[in-house]
């Protein structure tokens, strides 16, 4: 029974699961609900065969391999005590059991493999003749000891059928063009090197030490013992902005204006964004078979990230996030096209195009793609992440609609910050803020705010008929918004369109853009026209008290440097998304 619900779940339902099943159909069998979807707003919906590939994991980890473990180790107890005496045998009790119920948390996806090699292994490869009483008796010593030595076998054997197809795929006669002149050269001078190459492959193999090419050429040879954790150094990225760095340094030149703090952005809220849903996804077998030490690459239209799992628990992942870069190199774009590339369209077959059945890959194709050193495990991997942009901020604002959906963000970041804030109840129960002169007047429907600074164009909420903003304007434009945000966040408050956080809102936003407007040194109605202009709107973001530079809106620390030394255009980060990825193992 183990092995047969192992087999469904770890093999059967991936497999239907994958972009590419078994290398021969061209579209996955079993597809998520957003895999046709050109674009993702919301997060992923739970599909049924996700829900059941959970429930049989969950009773794989939790009560078969546990029973099975146990039934073992309460059998065979009394034969190894007798075998090899009660002190020996406690400590190979140990070890064994050991061994595997931590395998069946850390490794759970291969147990049904061990479990079936075990048996059939010892029960029925190895036969042992008993000359004495003319009986054929199996060559087995419990299945602790069993189990122990066909889990080990079957690592490093697993092993040396990764590394065989890495050097075979990696020296075939047409992966040539993916490599180098001296690529082509060294191939041919090292097959007389073959006997030696597959020396250093089973010694590879057993010590699970790295096998590295030499030079980039066909040429191995066995690198030394590494941890699957990468601990030489901190590889940890520190994004530099204006809530660690002092107004003199960021005035002076911008210590974060380089791509390594591009980078650190995209490291930050990717490495959270993983951190809430990877062991989730995990569990549910979007990330397809898994174990400890396996790689994944995350690939969009120009940006990848290698995931590396370092350790697997009873609900716990631990993983190590590199490889994300603002501006990747050649060999990454490379990459990217190679993951990409769609091998449907080939029709194929030798030197003739007889085509391929619907729904299959042709001959061709299925054999090209069983030649590559990855395989596309989901094509369309949800995520929450960052979709990059950039704008010529300079003239893309100087269009009135696109400065009006500048200050409507403006103005909502506002209300959000103002409602979610943990003072939100301090401010509405001031006794100072009840008693002032100010609020009442805002609360009143009539009241309008004549600044020239407003202007109809940019203004939402500009009311024609008394010449600048009103607070009934106002209401009947963000009214809206500020319910969601108090319903989201603290739905006891009070948000009704008469209520003191309604004035408070309008009070804050209409301070916002007087800010906006004095930081440009610019009292006008556009608020943002030139270089000058930008380079304030840029520092009403980044220095003043509101913080509003995160991840709702957040201009770009790269912006920052060129505005001030050269008071140029600039670039806005656009929202946060929902981004399609290609997952790759």
């Amino acid at each position: 029974m183990a092995a047969a619900i192992g087999f469904v779940t770890h093999y059967l339902l991936p497999q239907l699961r994958k972009q590419l099943p078994w290398l021969c159909f061209a579209n996955p069998i079993l597809r998520s609900a957003e895999y046709n979807r050109f674009e993702v707003t919301v997060a992923a919906r739970l599909m049924w065969f996700e829900r059941v590939y959970s429930w049989l994991g969950f009773l794989e980890r939790n009560v078969i391999y546990p029973a099975v473990f146990m039934s073992g180790l309460t059998t065979g107890f009394p034969l190894i005590v007798e075998k090899f005496g009660s002190r020996v045998g406690a400590l190979i009790i140990t070890v064994c059991g050991l061994k595997m119920m931590r395998s069946g948390f850390v490794h759970t996806s291969w147990q049904f493999v061990v479990v079936s090699l075990t048996v059939l292994l010892f029960k029925y490869d190895f036969p042992k003749k008993d000359y004495v009483y003319c009986q054929t008796a199996f060559c087995s010593e419990t299945f602790p000891i069993d189990y122990f030595f066909a889990s080990v076998f079957l690592w490093k054997f697993r092993e040396l059928v990764q590394k065989t197809k890495f050097v075979f795929v990696y020296i075939v006669p047409w992966q040539i063009p993916w490599g180098s002149a001296f690529h082509a050269f060294a191939q041919p001078l090292s097959i007389p090197h073959s006997a030696m190459m597959f020396f250093q492959l089973l010694v590879s193999a057993a010590v699970s030490s790295p096998l590295s090419p030499i030079l980039g050429s066909a040429i191995f040879v066995t690198s030394y013992v590494r941890p699957i954790k990468f601990w030489e150094r901190d590889y940890n990225t520190k994004r530099v902005d204006h809530s660690n760095t002092r107004l003199a340094v960021q005035l002076d030149r911008d210590p974060g204006g380089d791509d390594n703090n591009l980078n650190s952005i995209f490291y930050e809220h990717l490495t959270r964004s993983l951190q809430q849903t990877l062991a989730g996804d995990l569990v549910l077998g979007r990330w397809g078979r898994y174990t400890t030490g396996d790689c994944f690459i995350l690939a969009s239209d120009y940006l990848n990230a290698l995931v590396h799992i370092i350790e697997i628990g009873n609900g716990l992942v631990t993983f190590q996030l590199r490889g994300l870069e603002f501006r990747g190199t050649y060999c990454q774009q490379r990459e990217v096209e190679a993951i990409t590339e769609g091998v449907d369209d080939d029709e194929g077959c030798c030197c003739c195009t007889p085509g391929h059945a619907p729904g299959m890959l042709s001959i061709n194709a299925s054999f090209t793609t069983r030649w590559l050193a990855w395989e596309v495990t989901t094509a369309k991997y949800v995520v929450e992440g960052y979709s990059i942009t950039d704008n010529n901020a300079a003239s893309m604002l100087q269009v009135f609609e696109l400065r009006k959906i500048l200050i409507t963000y403006y103005v909502q970041a506002i209300i959000y910050y103002a409602v979610t804030s943990p003072k939100l109840q301090d401010w509405l129960s001031m006794s100072a803020l009840e008693e002032s002169v100010y609020i009442p007047q805002l609360c009143d429907g009539n009241f309008k705010d004549l600044d020239p600074t407003f202007n109809s164009n940019v203004d939402d909420d500009y009311d024609h008929h008394v010449g600048g903003i009103s607070r009934t304007r106002f209401v009947a434009t963000y009214y809206t918004w500020i319910r969601y945000c108090v319903h989201r966040s603290c739905p006891d408050v009070d948000c009704s369109r008469e209520s003191s956080l309604v004035s408070l809102c309008f009070a804050l936003s209409a301070l916002g853009r007087r800010a906006l407007g004095t930081a440009s040194q610019h009292q006008s109605s556009v608020y943002v026209v030139s270089s000058s202009e930008l380079y304030g709107a840029v520092l009403s973001f980044c220095l003043s008290g509101l913080n509003l530079s995160c991840t709702v809106f957040m201009l770009s620390s790269r912006v920052i440097s060129v505005l001030q030394q050269r008071r140029m255009s600039g670039c806005l980060q656009i929202w946060t998304c929902y981004t399609k990825l290609c997952l790759v193992e």
